[in-house]
């Protein structure tokens, strides 16, 4: 594998709100299908051997939108399972549990459409998309979410997943992981595109 591209879905109308999104599949806003669509002049300077999707439908449609036509979807691209904290944001959770943090304090369990995932366990699913992309022998593009993509950032980097905090992500970003004499570098991170 030469590099990875990374794509962060476009914008939701919970993750303009702040609301913590897993598993719960909702669509990109109007400015979220722009975001997407900007994403196409990085997509089309490159070509990729292997582009993993998450099934959640903002990001098959962000990758739609931004030209990735041959995708595979990834269940383990899937976002952070929130558990209890699914659709609540932060200062909501800070009102019963006061400084919560995600990549400290992690998640309670919520139904069973929703159980919660440790960090542990998200970095676990980020190891194994970073297995298969190191398969590839050119280019590789994700397409994904926001913590997945973060802990997957870290994981490459050979940090434990809670360092996926340090690697803030914003929604229609780009960021580049790749390699500097053979070892693994972040080249580009949370540009927008132009």
């Amino acid at each position: 594998m030469d590099e990875m591209l990374l794509l962060r879905h476009g914008e939701t109308e919970w993750s303009r709100t702040g609301r913590h999104t897993g598993l719960t599949d909702v669509p990109l806003t109007s400015a979220g299908e722009e975001q997407a669509r900007a994403l196409a002049s990085v997509v089309k300077a490159c070509t990729f051997d292997l582009v993993l999707v998450s099934p959640a439908q903002r990001a098959r449609r962000t990758a739609e939108l931004a030209g990735l036509t041959d995708c595979e979807v990834d269940p383990n691209l899937w976002e952070f399972d929130y558990g209890g904290y699914e659709g609540v944001t932060t200062p909501e959770i800070r009102t019963s549990h006061p400084g919560w943090y995600l990549w400290r304090d992690g998640v309670i369990p919520g139904d069973a459409h929703h159980p919660g995932e440790s960090v542990e366990q998200v970095g676990a699913r980020a190891d194994r998309v970073i297995a298969r992309a190191r398969q590839a022998e050119g280019r590789v593009a994700l397409v994904a979410h926001g913590h997945i993509l973060r802990v997957l950032a870290a994981r490459w980097l050979g940090l434990p997943p809670q360092d996926g905090r340090l690697f803030k992500l914003d929604t229609g970003t780009y960021s580049r992981l790749g390699f500097e004499h053979a070892e693994p570098v972040v080249t580009t991170w949370n540009a927008p595109a132009t």
